[in-house]
């Protein structure tokens, strides 16, 4: 077996060019979370022995604060499982690439480490748990967008709904102005405020990705105001449907979520993505209502795992056995 060195980039300039780079795993992202407070990211780079790159993954710490203890502290967190030159690097790099994640983060005193989004169910299980992961259950949703239009893949009855909303006020467009862009990161801080579970970018962050080409921020707008909003993330044939927020509450009439939801199917279908897919769909134990509501757009349930670690040895093994790990 060839020997795989890992290398750790911190900062943009350092970073080589990387082969077949994927938006979740590019240099474009790093540079995004390095422009924002509270965030710094880390590129773990694979080569062999003569120094071929093999694949890479891009690992981002979050610096986090809540009015309960602990007060302030950091979470790591990665999007599935890098970029890969074939199928044998792929094999061969991660699981050298998962130690060093897990080496450099626990040295770092990071809370929690998460895995997500891998690109299929039972990805890495041996090295995870070789790791000292813990595999929680989840559920992810995707609609399927290359043989047929979203309108082909709902009832007229839901049709009906969606024009009458239309015809109510109810508009969704891509922000286009710095007054949107402020009421959509004013809408989706407030939406996340008490959810303690979901870390929300500085407004810099965003900023960037209005700026890149891989990425749009959509909005919903009745008589005015700002009442739905999401970041939608075009990599390669996919779509992301990343951040997402809406008043549904406040106005329960007009349900922006749907007309949100609904108008980024569209904007997918129209730019040639085979899939949107929906990167958080819900946390385990809290029910399925947002499972189902998206599965009220016609898209398909698959089961995968995410992969927590805490370095705190007591803390992990409290977890392992909550969740059956």
């Amino acid at each position: 077996m060839a020997t795989v060195q890992i290398k750790i980039y911190t900062h943009p300039d350092e970073i080589p060019p990387l082969e077949g780079s994927s938006f979740f795993h590019g240099k474009d992202l790093f540079c995004m979370h390095y422009g924002s407070p509270g965030s710094t990211p880390y590129m773990f780079v694979a080569t062999d022995e003569k120094g071929i790159w093999l694949g890479h993954l891009l690992a981002v710490l979050h610096r986090r604060g809540r009015l309960l203890p602990p007060y302030l502290y950091t979470t790591a967190h990665v999007l599935g499982e890098g970029t890969y030159r074939d199928d044998e690097a792929r094999r061969e790099a991660f699981p050298h690439l998962l130690h060093a994640v897990t080496r450099h983060f626990t040295h770092r005193l990071c809370l929690m480490l998460e895995f997500s989004h891998l690109s299929s169910k039972m990805f890495g299980y041996r090295h995870f748990r070789q790791e000292g992961y813990v595999p929680v259950g989840w559920q992810n949703i995707h609609n399927s967008l290359h043989s047929k239009a979203p309108s082909e893949r709902v009832d007229e009855a839901f049709l009906r709904f969606i024009e009458s909303r239309r015809e109510m006020g109810v508009e969704s467009h891509e922000v286009q102005t710095e007054e949107e862009f402020e009421a959509f990161y004013t809408l989706l801080r407030n939406f996340y405020r008490m959810k303690f579970q979901r870390f929300i970018p500085k407004k810099a962050f965003f900023k960037s990705l209005c700026a890149s080409e891989h990425c749009r921020l959509l909005i919903t707008r009745y008589k005015g105001r700002v009442i739905g909003g999401c970041a939608l993330v075009y990599d390669h044939n996919d779509a992301y449907l990343w951040y997402g927020a809406s008043r549904r509450k406040s106005f329960p009439r007009q349900h922006p979520r749907r007309m949100t939801v609904w108008y980024a199917l569209n904007h997918s279908y129209e730019n040639g993505k085979a899939h949107l897919r929906f990167m958080h769909v819900g946390l385990p134990f809290l029910g399925h209502q947002t499972r189902d509501f998206l599965l009220d757009f016609g898209g398909k349930p698959t089961s995968t795992y995410r992969w927590f670690r805490c370095p705190i040895g007591w803390v992990n093994r409290i977890m392992r056995w909550f969740l059956k790990g």
